[in-house]
């Protein structure tokens, strides 16, 4: 019986399906497909590529004063890529290389991109934080008694909103509470109106109010609860001795009643001592009770509140350190899974360190705060904590030696588990790893 022209065109592209999906399973391929198109290094840092392949290749570098290749320092090298090609970072600046099979055939062209060496010290120590506001965050309206059965909210017909941050009055800066009243009773006895100036959503707009006169207190009022500040308990990521920069938290302080980001209009970070710890359970996650020492020195002040932390000048390096000398960091691209440590502190003030697993890291093209899945294996620490709890976001995560990431977030469900962010992330908000287009480099002094 024969088969149709139509038929054997199918069969062959069959066959041909299979064979490339086959390819696509090898180890070799996979490996392969693996490999980035730009390697990121410290300076003295050495990473291996692997290949997999049973084949000789060339292998040609630029500029032969930024990488050695399998500790030969040559423009272009004979090479088994059946073993791992290793290459040494010389000095920082950036080059390329390019792998050709058999030295005809290219297969792989990669940018190489060294940093000079950074190194940080990891925290690990319980902190107090005291941020000061930019201005007076609206959280909350309410009704003034202005005549018999009437009440109102000036700020609330005016359009003045909960999250809204009132930055001047009249024109003049403000960030204090107390003087709120002062100015409300000086407009209302002038029977004139206030000029508010407020951020919203990252946009200036001003609104004008016209205080009412409370019937039941004789004070003149906006209708409007405010906040000037906020205050609570966190961990210390890393301190850069070098820049004297420490970073904290691994996430962003908001209020408590509006979830608006805290603009720092000032603030401090103090020293604390864990007083006890209320466990974690699926359901409710626990939380670190401390007492902030308010007579001792400052530790740090409080210059920027992002999405990965709080960060500012260091005065006086904590004590109670786990690792008296800085460690290397590494890049997102460097954390993998299997076992780590994190630093904290469960009691007092010693910093301890605690075993964990990381069981997925994610390759983010935007930085996040959950690139890292974490998961508590220390019996010490849950039997202490019954897995992460409040206040221990922040807690450096260290992996081959190396700062990779802090503590986030707690999975409710789940307290043994957790997120945690890169590290190269804080580092970038901290104004020492200065990010530019797709490649990062080091701010120097």
């Amino acid at each position: 019986m024969c088969l149709g022209l139509s038929a054997v065109r199918r069969m062959i592209g069959l066959m041909l399906v299979f064979f490339l999906w086959s390819i696509c399973l090898t180890p070799s391929f996979q490996s392969y497909a693996s490999l980035p198109s730009e390697l990121r290094l410290f300076s003295g840092q050495s990473k291996q590529l692997h290949f997999t392949m049973p084949v000789n290749a060339q292998v040609t570098v630029k500029d032969l004063d930024i990488v050695a290749i399998n500790g030969k320092v040559k423009h272009s090298l004979q090479v088994d890529l059946h073993e791992p090609l290793a290459l040494q970072s010389l000095q920082a600046g950036k080059t390329e290389m390019s792998v050709r099979l058999f030295g005809a055939i290219p297969i792989k062209t990669l940018k190489v991109n060294v940093i000079p060496d950074l190194k940080v010290i990891p925290g690990g120590q319980t902190i107090g934080v005291k941020i000061k506001s930019a201005g007076i965050l609206v959280v909350g309206h309410h009704l003034v008694t202005v005549g018999q059965g009437q009440k109102t909210s000036p700020a609330e017909q005016a359009d003045v909103r909960l999250g809204d941050l009132i930055t001047k009055v009249d024109g003049v800066r403000i960030n204090d509470v107390a003087k709120v009243a002062d100015l409300v009773n000086a407009a209302g006895k002038r029977n004139g109106e206030m000029k508010l100036t407020i951020l919203r959503n990252g946009t200036e707009i001003e609104r004008r109010i016209r205080p009412a006169l409370d019937m039941e207190e004789r004070v003149y009022r906006l209708g409007v609860y405010i906040r000037d500040s906020a205050a609570g308990v966190g961990t210390l990521t890393f301190y850069a001795p070098e820049h004297g920069i420490y970073g904290a938290l691994g996430h962003i302080i908001t209020d408590l009643d509006t979830h608006t980001p805290i603009i720092p209009g000032g603030g401090e970070i103090l020293n604390s001592s864990v007083t006890s710890i209320s466990k974690s359970q699926n359901g409710s996650p626990g939380e670190k009770r401390a007492h902030l020492f308010n007579d001792q020195k400052v530790l740090g002040n409080i210059e920027k509140n992002t999405q990965f932390g709080i960060f500012g000048k260091m005065y006086h390096p904590p004590g109670n350190a786990a690792y008296r000398e800085a460690l290397p960091v590494a890049f997102a691209e460097d954390v993998h899974n299997g076992p780590a440590q994190i630093l904290t502190v469960i009691d007092g003030q010693k910093v301890e360190k605690f075993d964990i697993e990381i069981v997925h890291t994610s390759r983010q093209n935007t930085p996040t705060t959950r690139g890292i899945v974490i998961r508590i294996t220390d019996p010490r620490l849950l039997n202490k904590t019954g897995g992460i709890v409040q206040g221990m976001s922040g807690s450096p995560i260290i992996q081959d030696g190396k700062i990779v990431g802090a503590v986030t977030h707690v999975l409710i469900n789940d307290p043994k588990s957790g997120y945690g962010c890169y590290i190269e992330w804080m580092l970038q908000d901290a104004g020492i790893l200065l990010k530019s287009g797709a490649n990062r480099e080091l701010k120097v002094g």
